[in-house]
């Protein structure tokens, strides 16, 4: 289905946009940290078939361990990074794009100073992710500063 209304939406400064506001990762407290969205395409008025929503992640933060039948692209804009896709962590940067494919195990961290931001862009019909759980219940159980790829 396609939005049935055009728009603009107007940035403000500083990865910021008028009338759009922040909201929690997710709705229950898990295996994340430090992160925080805003959807700039796709509330629950919008009848597009994408959606479009800007994360940052903080120092030290990260987001959930976890896979989907969805996939996903994510564009960093902000600050560096680090991606779990499956078996292997890569670092990113701004205008890295990282292409997350159907049930690719993957996680979002930020072991920098400065916070970490990007766009993700997913269709609007997508199923839930199921969340994979380690020992230490963060979810993330590799030594991120020994195999960037």
């Amino acid at each position: 289905m396609v939005s049935s209304e055009s728009k603009v939406i107007r940035h403000k400064s500083n990865l910021s946009w008028n009338s759009i506001k922040t909201e929690p990762y997710k709705n229950k407290p898990s295996n994340w940290a430090e992160i925080k969205r805003k959807v700039l395409v796709g509330k629950e008025a919008d009848n597009s078939s994408i959606h479009l929503r800007y994360f940052e992640i903080d120092k030290g933060g990260f987001s959930s361990l976890e896979f989907h039948k969805h996939e996903h692209i994510v564009i960093c804009v902000k600050g560096k990074g680090r991606v779990k896709i499956d078996n292997k962590v890569y670092k990113i940067k701004p205008f890295d794009i990282v292409y997350v494919a159907p049930n690719s195990i993957h996680q979002f961290l930020n072991p920098y100073k400065d916070t970490f931001g990007f766009f993700c862009i997913v269709q609007s019909k997508r199923d839930k992710p199921k969340i994979i759980k380690t020992k230490e219940g963060k979810g993330f159980s590799c030594d991120i500063s020994k195999n960037d790829h």
